[in-house]
């Protein structure tokens, strides 16, 4: 892949790519069968800048463009999974949508935090019984004079154990999305609790929660945006977040293809390498094409939120191709790596695991195709 990238583009790939095959890649194994990332990790990716992408400096960032976020997370999905969901949640779903809805108080009191490391902050939208609908979402927000006071719960929350801060939706009005509103809730605020899930099939290093709010008393001037703004708050993020998740699908088919290419050249078979059948090529072939319609797509997206033109559904088509093409890379190098691959001496089979719930979250394959549709026929399947 040689698109065309500035000099500063370039630069922090190599950086990223030198760091993360330093500090992440030899521990991604032992943090996978731990269940855990050292969390100790947070403070580096920080300084190197991975925290404050797209944040401008005047908030403790470093600015860059849209391109230079999906260099970044592409690098930290082909490096694990595990650690891009811990940096694209802290700064990508909460930061950004802190700097586009919040205000100048609540801009300088949490981004700097969240470009620094010094906080991880959390996305707490999916309930127990709403996935794919969070305009239903059950937990509520009632106002007493100037707090507001919430309960109710979630669920699968990326970061819930470790963050300092969550972005709460909840019910402040009637029924469907008019009602919901977003609020910016500290970790430590009374009636907040959080309880890690274990047993996930992968992104095993990081830290996945369920989230309890019991009479928890927050103040008014938590709430991010206006009241009854919650649900288009919360869109907005996830679009954003849909070309995150696509430029970590990417790098997860760049680990594939890199791991199959070297294991294919050095690997014998009948006397050959294995690299010299056809079949072999034609599943390295899938993966390098998949690779680089994926990532055209995911910065065709960002470009477009560069320009401030409209960019849901190239974030829907990106998030759809790219986390599919994931599992089809992952699924071809277990393949290709045959018994080998079945064990974790090799990444693939973490890749496989990783690649999977790509399709799920953020919205899973079958909503972004119904994104895709309403969009090209104007006319809306969803009830």
């Amino acid at each position: 892949m040689d698109l065309a990238l500035t000099e500063e583009q370039q630069s922090f790939r190599q950086l990223a790519r030198e760091f993360l095959d330093k500090e992440v890649v030899p521990h991604r194994a032992a943090w996978d069968r731990a269940e855990s990332v050292d969390i100790s990790i947070v403070p580096k990716l920080a300084e190197i800048g991975f925290f404050g992408l797209t944040i401008p400096e005047e908030y403790g960032g470093m600015g860059g463009d849209y391109i230079t976020y999906c260099i970044g997370m592409e690098e930290l999905g082909r490096a694990d999974s595990a650690v891009r969901g811990i940096v694209s949640v802290s700064m990508g779903l909460v930061g950004k949508v802190i700097l586009s809805h919040g205000t100048e108080e609540q801009k300088h009191e949490w981004l700097p935090r969240i470009a620094s490391g010094q906080a991880l902050a959390c996305f707490g939208l999916t309930e127990p019984d709403n996935g794919s609908d969070p305009g239903n979402l059950k937990t509520r927000a009632v106002r007493e004079g100037d707090h507001y006071v919430i309960n109710g719960s979630k669920i699968f929350i990326t970061n819930g154990t470790w963050a300092n801060l969550c972005l709460v939706f909840a019910r402040t009005g009637g029924p469907g999305p008019k009602g919901v509103s977003a609020f910016l809730v500290p970790a430590d605020t009374q009636g907040f609790e959080s309880r890690e899930i274990h047993g996930k099939l992968g992104l095993r290093g990081q830290a996945t929660a369920e989230l309890y709010f019991t009479d928890m008393r927050v103040p008014a001037g938590a709430m991010l945006g206006e009241e009854g703004e919650g649900f288009s708050i919360a869109m907005h993020s996830l679009d954003k977040g849909r070309v995150s998740v696509g430029a970590g699908c990417v790098g997860i088919i760049e680990g594939c293809l890199e791991a199959s290419v070297d294991y294919a050249r050095n690997r014998k078979q009948f006397d050959r390498p294995i690299a010299s059948y056809q079949l072999i090529q034609d599943m390295i072939a899938d993966m390098s094409v998949d690779a680089d319609a994926g990532r055209l797509l995911t910065w065709r997206a960002a470009d477009l939120i560069e320009r401030g033109e409209p960019f849901g559904t190239a974030a829907s088509k990106a998030k759809y191709f790219c986390s599919e093409a994931a599992v089809r890379a992952a699924n071809n190098a277990i393949q290709l790596f045959g018994g080998y691959g079945y064990v974790d001496e090799y990444p693939v089979a973490k890749y496989m695991r990783d690649a999977r719930v790509m399709t799920l979250y953020e919205g899973t394959s079958q909503i972004q195709k119904l994104l895709i549709g309403r969009a090209e026929t104007g006319i809306s399947a969803f009830l």
